[in-house]
């Protein structure tokens, strides 16, 4: 039974989030105000989206994000004025394109690159040590009888 009320209040802690002093009269405009800001990052809450963050930074966001959809922004406008004014960071997935495409490549790139190099050092042969020479071994043997 705590489990159930740990996991409601876990599930329900998200819904929280949006007052309803937020809350558009237009349920269309609601709706896409959501979707919007599901997608857009807190930047105070780490991997947290505006919708579920209790963050009073996310607070403002989605007020400014509903106040530009009910003055007609399209849903790429709004998101695109966020953007502008608080970079891509607030994307939760940012763009793929121009330099962000080395940052999505690159990780995947170093680990082939890591996994071709661990392979070449597997599969290379073992080489023997040299044979000790004989001054090498009556050494050796002068130490071992010490």
């Amino acid at each position: 039974m705590i489990r159930l009320i740990a996991i409601f209040l876990l599930v329900a802690s998200a819904a929280f989030a949006v007052q309803p002093d937020e809350v558009l009269d237009d349920p269309v405009l609601e709706k896409r105000a959501r979707d919007l800001s599901q997608g857009l990052r807190c930047p105070v809450c780490r991997n947290e989206s505006i919708d579920e963050s209790n963050a009073e930074l996310s607070r403002e966001l989605r007020i400014l994000l509903r106040e530009r959809l009910v003055d007609g922004d399209s849903d790429e406008q709004a998101v695109d004025f966020l953007v502008a004014r608080y970079g891509e960071f607030v994307l939760l997935r940012p763009d793929t394109s121009g330099v962000n495409v080395v940052l999505w490549y690159a990780a995947p790139v170093m680990l082939l690159i890591a996994l071709g190099i661990g392979w070449s050092v597997i599969r290379r042969p073992a080489v023997a040590p040299p044979e000790l020479s004989d001054a090498e071994k009556a050494e050796l043997q002068k130490i071992l009888r010490s």
